[in-house]
């Protein structure tokens, strides 16, 4: 199941992501790699190279984006919830270890589900709501995020790489025009800018996730674990991703008080 999530914010953060990577695929190539490789075998090496970074960038972005993060089916009928406690309904629930009510949903859902108020939806092993895909990260598509991040940090290394070679080079086409060396150089610093900035975001919340799958927890149970609210008791990280990446606050929604339920 394919999901597109009609949220503004997450519409202007994909814009800018996309723009960011054009703008540095149009700098590498028209003022990095054409002004001082034109003449080398190196040239059609590093645009290959390049752009295929982009594309496996953009496809595993698309495919975080655009795929079923671990949606909790929702029943086709309205379920009754006010004998919760007799009946087959009891029954049911002893068999059902962890397994919580959304008050949102009106459904059940297994353990370690949360509910994002901005999908609407519960979701399967929830890591956090990311405006950067305009998704949950979820069971099903945390790995084509980790990929994204993955793609993203080594495309921002190349590029710093490629402008310092740049810079330390001769540049042919520069001697004879200044204007040219000028906006060269002003290009050049604009994406080593973008670069580092995004390069240290993505390295930050990579290691995150990294650490989440080694300890098979999520970061919505780590800040579970520090206590809702209590920010003094979360590395960095964890309240780069609260702060930026839209982790849960506390709801104050009514719930079923016999089985907990969790809100984004």
């Amino acid at each position: 199941m394919t999901v597109f999530v009609k949220d503004p914010c997450g519409f202007i953060c994909i814009i800018f992501t996309y723009a960011a990577v054009v703008y540095a695929d149009y700098v590498v190539i028209r003022w990095i790699i054409v002004q001082t490789m034109a003449d080398s075998l190196w040239a059609p090496f590093h645009v290959c190279l390049f752009n295929t970074l982009v594309f496996l960038l953009s496809y595993t972005h698309i495919k975080a984006m655009i795929s079923d993060p671990g949606a909790v089916p929702l029943p086709k009928t309205r379920v009754d919830f006010s004998d919760i406690h007799t009946g087959e309904l009891s029954s049911m629930l002893q068999n059902k270890d962890d397994w919580t009510v959304c008050s949102r949903c009106e459904t059940y859902r297994p353990p370690r589900a949360h509910h994002c108020r901005i999908c609407k939806r519960c979701i399967k092993r929830m890591d956090h709501h990311c405006p950067w895909i305009n998704n949950c990260v979820g069971e099903k598509n945390q790995r084509y995020f980790v990929q994204f991040l993955i793609y993203v940090t080594i495309l921002a290394v190349y590029a710093i790489i490629l402008v310092t070679i740049s810079l330390l080079k001769e540049c042919p086409l520069c001697s004879g025009e200044i204007t040219i060396k000028q906006t060269r150089i002003l290009h050049s610093i604009i994406l080593i800018v973008e670069a580092v900035m995004f390069g240290l975001f993505v390295l930050t919340i990579l290691y995150d996730q990294i650490d989440a799958i080694i300890n098979d927890e999520t970061s919505i149970e780590q800040l579970q674990a520090a206590g809702d609210g209590d920010t003094a008791k979360l590395s960095y990280r964890k309240v780069l991703l609260r702060h930026i990446c839209r982790l849960p606050c506390q709801s104050y929604h009514p719930t079923y008080r016999h089985l907990p339920s969790h809100t984004v």
